[in-house]
């Protein structure tokens, strides 16, 4: 069953968790699935600059099985865009803001790509609002000041008369060579998501990827049961960084999907379904 979240408003947070001051001003729109499951609940954080759809099929796979709340990210998908400076903390806190709309202490947070840094911006804000983290086709660097020049192209780009027909080429990478040989479906499923991304929200998204810090140095401290999956064919977050990720976690299980690009909930469900459901196994479910 689809719920939709309680109205922003509806705010509940705990009292005994500490973190840092979440800031209002961000509400994120979002499906809420089999939430009258018992359980820790699952948020599942797409990639950019696509939206919660990017999950359909994996949590067709999991419906049923754990309360599940898939959200659109800032200015992407339903999701207002944000008239404060892009920042991913500003994403990180809208998430905490989400559980605190359902009265949750903690969640299992599922990122994919951006979805990824936003859940890295949680562990480091939020630490303690976090049972469980999985980190899909996604990595904890910084950006070079050549991918951070690139990002801030794109953004004044998609705002221009262009508009997201510069987004077009990212097609190419996104998706792994499996897919761009035997699925043409997919390859125009995805398209069809370039083509109707936000402008305001690509741009927004864009300039607080092109801000954020690295992440290395917060991996060894995550002391709660994660998950590393890649597609093999991944050329933006390729394995051998998330061998590394998995390797800096101190309680990692790593998922390497044969045939899938940096788009695994898109290109393998099934088995990105099946590393999640090994995660939310691991949870204890007092954590929540």
């Amino acid at each position: 069953m689809v719920q939709n979240l309680p109205e922003p408003g509806s705010e509940n947070p705990p009292s005994d968790i500490p973190g840092a001051p979440a800031r209002p001003g961000c509400p994120l729109e979002g499906d809420l699935v089999s939430g009258q499951i018992a359980g820790p609940l699952l948020v599942l954080l797409h990639a950019f600059p696509l939206d919660r759809s990017l999950w359909s099929d994996v949590v067709a796979h999991l419906e049923g099985t754990v309360p599940i709340l898939a959200l659109d990210l800032p200015g992407l998908g339903e999701s207002d865009c944000p008239e404060a400076e892009p920042d991913l903390d500003l994403a990180a806190d809208a998430v905490v803001a989400c559980l605190d709309r359902l009265g949750r202490s903690r969640a299992v947070v599922a990122g994919v790509s951006l979805g990824g840094y936003v859940a890295l911006a949680l562990a480091r804000r939020h630490r303690d609002r976090l049972a469980g983290i999985a980190l899909i086709d996604t990595r904890p660097d910084a950006d070079t000041a050549q991918a951070r020049d690139t990002r801030l192209r794109l953004a004044r780009a998609v705002l221009s008369p262009v508009g997201t027909r510069a987004l077009s080429p990212m097609t190419a990478t996104l998706l792994g060579a499996t897919s761009h040989r035997d699925r043409p479906d997919l390859v125009h499923r995805v398209e069809g998501l370039l083509a109707q991304a936000p402008p305001r929200g690509v741009a927004w998204s864009q300039r607080a990827m092109a801000r954020r810090g690295d992440s290395w140095a917060l991996l060894p401290d995550l002391h709660l049961p994660a998950a590393v999956v890649v597609g093999a064919q991944d050329e933006i977050s390729p394995p051998e960084v998330a061998r590394r990720m998995a390797a800096a976690l101190p309680d990692a299980v790593l998922t390497v999907i044969d045939g899938a690009g940096h788009l695994s909930p898109l290109e393998a469900p099934p088995q990105v379904a099946d590393a999640l459901t090994a995660l939310m196994l691991r949870v204890n479910p007092s954590s929540v």
